[in-house]
């Protein structure tokens, strides 16, 4: 599987996961239907891993994803980035060829090789 946290992303899952004291979380990401694009990114901490979840270890943090979602995610960055317009994470979805102006949902690409960027 190639979803990928980058370790700034990563950094700040740990300080999320540090608050909820709950050793047996982990990061879950998946797509869901609707938003304005058609498809939305979705977070959650999560203690179950599911029997199909893909399970992807990055920089120290497990990273949950369901078969359905990962087929729209694979090769996908999830970062976390700074800004003067605030903080957020950002996915990097090759498989998206439009994000909506809010960048929290997009449009898959027919072929796999879209270029939008969301930010959450």
């Amino acid at each position: 599987m190639s979803v990928t946290l980058t370790e700034n992303a990563a950094r700040k899952v740990q300080g999320l996961l540090e608050r909820e004291q709950n050793a047996d979380l982990h990061l879950r990401i998946f797509v869901s239907g609707g938003g304005c694009s058609g498809f939305q990114y979705g977070f959650t901490f999560d203690e179950q891993i599911k029997e199909n979840d893909a399970v992807v270890e990055n920089h120290g943090v497990k990273l949950l994803v369901d078969p359905m979602s990962l087929e729209l995610l694979e090769g996908a960055e999830i970062d976390y980035e700074t800004s003067v317009q605030g903080e957020s994470f950002v996915i990097r979805n090759p498989n998206a060829a439009s994000t909506c102006g809010c960048g929290k949902s997009f449009t898959p690409s027919e072929n796999g090789s879209g270029c939008a960027n969301a930010g959450y």
